[in-house]
């Protein structure tokens, strides 16, 4: 296997593909294993996946819990056992004629039933996420035994909303609403669909999905796949430059890189200026190479360290 320029690469992921198959299309033309990817995006999905090269995978806890944008669109009236176009219809309750005709105004972004619907999910706290996902139950991933017809029963996730704006409609001939969307992780665009289209007195599904932001990483910077490993290598954002954008971050003195290397507790003395308190943040030497991901509390406690630079 060859080596590899540690760092981050966003791609921008067609409609199709599993995170994993992008995974192994990047490990295929980089020819190292060391790649990982940092939140999952459904093979209907499109749009922004971060993945982390080398030394740069040990970030990837960090970036899996920053804030993602999304565009959607919800087709009223039809659910799916997915609670995406990919599933097969499970239920159809048509909407109504004034929600229809709501949602033919121009304005219909602003009417007070739509509106409402928005903003009870802009409230919500908890959501149900669909049986057909990867959380874990006995070890195995939900949709293993929601293919097989088993009965699966996840308990309600904890959620945050950022922003939830709607950017058109439509209410014939395909009752629909476009949506942009920020949340924190764990949140499910699917069961967005499902539980908005409740809002509104019908049923619904995703029928488009793409992911325009993951954190401070943007659909504007991706790279569309397969393509040659120079342009891969070429549109890498290297590992000091990725921490700096993914986490806030400090600077040691040099005794302070030498306890880090060493996982030693740092006291405050320890770091050249202030340093992020309560929160995971990226060390550097004052050289400005990636020392650490630590955290300080009542003490600097090193979560991860990082290779020194030759």
């Amino acid at each position: 296997m060859a080596s590899v320029r540690p760092g981050l690469l966003v791609v921008d992921k067609a409609r199709g593909p599993t995170s994993h198959d992008v995974v192994g299309m990047v490990r295929r033309a980089m020819g190292t294993r060391h790649v990982g990817h940092a939140g999952t995006l459904d093979p209907m999905a499109t749009g922004v996946l971060v993945l982390a090269l080398g030394e740069a995978t040990k970030l990837l806890t960090y970036l899996a819990f920053e804030a993602k944008s999304y565009e959607a669109r919800i087709r009223l009236g039809q659910q799916t056992d997915t609670l995406d176009a990919l599933g097969k219809v499970v239920a159809e309750q048509p909407p109504d004629e004034a929600l229809v005709a709501a949602l033919d105004r121009p304005d219909a972004a602003f009417a007070p039933r739509i509106a409402g619907a928005v903003a009870a999910e802009l409230a919500r706290t908890s959501q149900d996420p669909p049986v057909f996902s990867a959380i874990k139950q006995q070890g195995e991933p939900a949709y293993a035994r929601a293919r097989r017809g088993e009965a699966v029963d996840l308990p309600p996730r904890p959620v945050r909303v950022h922003e939830l704006t709607v950017t058109a409609t439509a209410g014939t001939p395909s009752p629909s609403l476009d949506l942009r969307v920020t949340a924190d992780k764990g949140y499910y665009v699917r069961s967005l669909g499902r539980d908005l289209a409740r809002g509104l007195g019908t049923v619904g599904h995703l029928v488009a999905l793409r992911r325009v932001a993951s954190g401070g990483f943007t659909v504007g910077e991706a790279v569309s796949l397969p393509c040659a490993r120079e342009v891969l290598e070429s549109r890498i954002v290297p590992l000091t430059v990725a921490a700096r954008r993914a986490l806030p971050s400090a600077t040691l003195t040099d005794d302070g890189v030498t306890f880090a290397r060493c996982g030693k507790r740092l006291a405050v003395e320890r770091f050249d200026g202030d340093v992020p308190r309560a929160q995971p943040s990226a060390w550097f030497d004052r050289s400005g190479a990636l020392v650490a991901v630590g955290i300080f509390e009542e003490d600097g406690r090193v979560l991860r360290g990082f290779v020194e630079e030759a």
